[in-house]
This record gives C-alpha cells, sequence and structure tokens, in this order.
C-alpha cells in the first residue's frame, strides 16, 4: 500500500485543536500560509468578533463551471471520551490514522491541500475553488458568510463536492435539520397547594407528548422516502431542564427538541403545529390562573435537506470521479443543502466513514487517504479535459 501524500499535512491539520468553542485561525492561518507559498491567494472570511475565518482560494482560470472542494474546519469536543490515544496528534496504528478530525473531516481537508501542486501542474480549463468553513458542527454557521460573498468572488461554478466522510461512495442527499428551544414559564408555589400555581414542568411535558403525536404522525408509510434511513422526518427531544426543589411547583422548565427533515419536508410545520397547540389548548388554561405565564419558542440552528438529481450534470460527474452511479444518501447533515441552496448543484464524497466521527479514537484508514488522494488526481484531469 503506497502511502497516501496527504499524511503530513493531516497529522499538522489534527494538531489544531478546532473544537467548534474555540478559534480556527490557527489552522485556516496555516492553510493560508501553505497556499500563499505556492502562489495560490486566499481569502479569509472572518467572524463579526474576528475569532475565526471561512478561506476561498482559486486554483486555474477564471471561468464559469469550476468545481468547489468544501469542508469544514472544527472538530467536535473530545470532552469525557475515553481516548487511549492523544485525540490531537496523529496516531498510525494497524493501517489506521487517529486523531480527532481525520474522519470528520480533516482527511479530506488534507487530500485537497496535498492536490494543490497537481492541480497547478495541470492545464486546467475549468477552475477548482477551494472553500473551508468554520462552525459546522454547531449548525453550519461559517460557510453562511462564505455563501454570502461566493457569487462576488468566483465565476459560477458547476458543482459543489463536500468531503465528509461516505468511504468514498457517492452521495446526492441527506435529511435537513431545524432545532428548537421552548421555554414554559408557569407560576411558583408550595407544593402543598400545587392547584394554585401553574407547574412548568407538566406543561412541558404536554407539549413533549404532542411532538411525540407528530412523530408518530411523519412515520406513517405515506410519508417514506425509501432513499434515506430512517424513511421518514423524525422529531426528538433531547434536552430538558426545569424545577427548583420537589416541594416547589416548578416556575420554568425549557426543551431542546430537533426534526431531522427529509428534503421535501418543512420542518417549521412542526413547529407551527405545537405552536397552535400552546396558544388553543395551554395558555388559556395556564392565563387563567397566573396571566404571565407564558411559553416561547427559540429557534437554535437549522440546515436544509439535500436532494441532487441523480440525472444532472453534477451527479454524473461525481459518478466519474468516483467511478461508480451507486448514489446513496447519509443520515448526518451537512454543508450541502447550503450550497444547494444558492444555486451550485452540491454532492457528498469524503474518505471514511462517520462511523468513527464523533468518537473516542476517531480514525480514517491510510487506505482511504490515499484512495482520497487518488480521487483528487482524477479531478485534475477531469478539469483539464473538459472545458
Amino acid at each position: 500500500m503506497s502511502e497516501p501524500r496527504s499524511r503530513a499535512l493531516l497529522a499538522t491539520l489534527v494538531g489544531f485543536a478546532t473544537v467548534s468553542r474555540d478559534s480556527n485561525l490557527a489552522l485556516i492561518e496555516f492553510v493560508r500560509d501553505y497556499l500563499e507559498g505556492l502562489g495560490v491567494a486566499c481569502e479569509l472570511i472572518h467572524n463579526a468578533e474576528r475569532t475565526k475565518a471561512n478561506l476561498l482560494a482559486s486554483i486555474g482560470p477564471a471561468v464559469a463551471g469550476g468545481i468547489v472542494l468544501s469542508g469544514h474546519t472544527d472538530v467536535v469536543p473530545v470532552d469525557g471520551q475515553p481516548w487511549t490515544v492523544e485525540p490531537f496528534s496523529l496516531t498510525e496504528r494497524d493501517g489506521k490514522l487517529y486523531g480527532r478530525g481525520t474522519a470528520d473531516m480533516k482527511g479530506y481537508l488534507a487530500s485537497v491541500l496535498a492536490a494543490v501542486p497537481r492541480f497547478l501542474a495541470s492545464p486546467l480549463r475549468r477552475p477548482v475553488h477551494l472553500a473551508f468553513s468554520y462552525d459546522e458542527e454547531v449548525g453550519c454557521l461559517g460557510v453562511r458568510g462564505l455563501l454570502a460573498v461566493l457569487p462576488q468572488r468566483i465565476p459560477p461554478p458547476a458543482l459543489c463536492l463536500i468531503g465528509e466522510p461516505t468511504g468514498l461512495k457517492p452521495v446526492l442527499g441527506h435529511k435537513g435539520k431545524f432545532a428548537m428551544r421552548c421555554h414554559v414559564h408557569g407560576a411558583p408555589c408550595h407544593s402543598a397547594y400545587a392547584p394554585d400555581g401553574v407547574n412548568a414542568i407538566e406543561q412541558a411535558a404536554r407539549l413533549i407528548g404532542r411532538l411525540g403525536e407528530i412523530g408518530q404522525r411523519l412515520a406513517a408509510p405515506e410519508h417514506h422516502d425509501g432513499r434515506f434511513d430512517p424513511a421518514f422526518s423524525t422529531v426528538q427531544v433531547g434536552l430538558i431542564q426545569g424545577g427548583t426543589a420537589l416541594n416547589i411547583v416548578p416556575a420554568d422548565c425549557r426543551f431542546d427538541f430537533e426534526v431531522r427533515a427529509l428534503p421535501a419536508f418543512e420542518p417549521q410545520a412542526v413547529v407551527d403545529e405545537l405552536q397552535t397547540y400552546a396558544e388553543r389548548e395551554l395558555l388559556p388554561a395556564m392565563q387563567a390562573v397566573k396571566a404571565d405565564t407564558a411559553i416561547r419558542f427559540e429557534p437554535l440552528s437549522a440546515y436544509p435537506g439535500l436532494a441532487t438529481d441523480p440525472h444532472s450534470a453534477a451527479a454524473q460527474c461525481l459518478a466519474h470521479l468516483c467511478g461508480s452511479d451507486a448514489f446513496g444518501t447519509v443520515a448526518f447533515g451537512t454543508e450541502g443543502g447550503l450550497f444547494a441552496a444558492a444555486g451550485i448543484p452540491t454532492v457528498v464524497c469524503g474518505p471514511g466513514s462517520m462511523e468513527q466521527g464523533h468518537k473516542p479514537d476517531e480514525f480514517v484508514s491510510v487506505e482511504q487517504l490515499a484512495a482520497c488522494d487518488r480521487l483528487m488526481d482524477r479531478l485534475a484531469e477531469y478539469l483539464s479535459n473538459h472545458a
């Protein structure tokens, strides 16, 4: 097995602890310096606080029809996970490269960067654009600033390739995500006089029960899309907090819920139904006891699903690069839906598996990394032979 040319770059990238709660600037500035050292101009697109940045760079002629290679630089935390290796240092063992982000998704970023000399040496007839973002893991936040300026920076691309881990299998779709927080404000009192108060936890439980009913309806066979697993949109409550003591009727309760929505389903419909239920069924009785009781909904994060047409030029290009038209979908979300919403046909393909992503002892295999390097070579050939 040949040594992946991207291995050294992967070791460097893993060494930057770019957990979403922290800055990614050290990594981004390394990438900028690496690219500029090769003669590639870069632009950094910072957040408002200038603590994080996206990076955009182009190689090849300034013409339409290029391919965007998109990936996120942030990783999930390692706190509390039982790692057997140092998470922010690359460790090779039994043909596997261990470290936080190796699969999700610094392996892909390293492969893209290692291919830059090949892109520069190739007679590209269409450009390749590098688009590295921040804060994907907390709601695809950073890429929105990049997409806002992209039409002014590059000619319209033909394709965006998101390098999330798919085992290098061609993927055309994933669900969207819509996350909300519900705040319930009740009326506290001593538990001996519970009927005189409004129990915020009980009201939250009623709302959660309604979410369960909505989820059951969405799981009905008529709503299924067999391309996805699960084949239907899902609703789940992941966090809840409320109350101060057992002998006090709780004044406040809040819970967070999410909708994992099929591309054709509008998740706002779940929130609308829940809000209507709150206003018509719960609030009148609550406010009859205490006028200032309330139920409030707060958006947390959202990104759209992705469903690229398998007969599209973008899909056929991906099939050519992968050597396979066995298109699939993934259960996790990506920035792909945002690129597609911006009018850029988008596909997903990258080294490694999300079975390892976010877990202790995350890894990408040496074989997968080398295969991604070869995919980049095919991309250089493709862009050199297709006007």
